[in-house]
């Protein structure tokens, strides 16, 4: 791995740990953490809240802001990248990204969901995130990573591999 700070997406549907485990693997890496939610519009959120899936449209300003923050120096940043042509638009902001997913199975992220209350995606969206969610495909810089596991488990899964030059 160059002396560079890696570029790193936390990835993956609603409730699957994205700003959880994106914050302590920051701190474990001594890197620096945004919630990608953050750069949200307000006319985003108040979508969401309201049960409405976003669309394209709505995420290409969010999903600029997110290349943008990792560019100006942000260096782990839990996003959604659902979609090839969403991680292709974080990479064209900013090159050598790293996605690291967060999967797992349907009704794990359903209970986990539905445990965070006052969240504006409320849990009837999970199903829209998972129908759009696009696997990373072999050209990929990335890591899949099984979500049911401690975050302790989870953040040693994803720096022993060879995208971090510890393996």
């Amino acid at each position: 791995m160059s002396d560079a700070a890696p570029l790193i997406i936390v990835m993956g549907v609603s409730g699957c740990g994205k700003s959880h485990i994106g914050a302590a693997l920051a701190q474990r890496l001594g890197l620096g953490f945004l919630d990608g939610d953050s750069l949200h519009p307000a006319t985003n959120i108040a979508k969401m809240a309201q049960g409405i899936a976003l669309n394209d449209d709505d995420r290409a300003p969010w999903l600029d802001a997110v290349g943008g923050a990792l560019g100006a120096g942000s260096e782990v940043i839990a996003c959604s990248a659902l979609k090839r042509s969403y991680r292709d638009r974080i990479r064209a902001a900013a090159t050598g990204v790293v996605f690291v997913h967060l999967d797992g199975a349907r009704d794990v992220l359903a209970q986990r969901v539905s445990q965070r209350p006052g969240h504006f995606m409320p849990p009837a969206l999970l199903d829209s995130q998972l129908a759009t969610l696009q696997p990373l495909q072999a050209d990929e810089a990335a890591v899949v990573v099984d979500l049911d596991q401690t975050p302790e488990q989870i953040i040693a899964a994803i720096i022993s591999t060879d995208l971090f030059g510890t393996a």
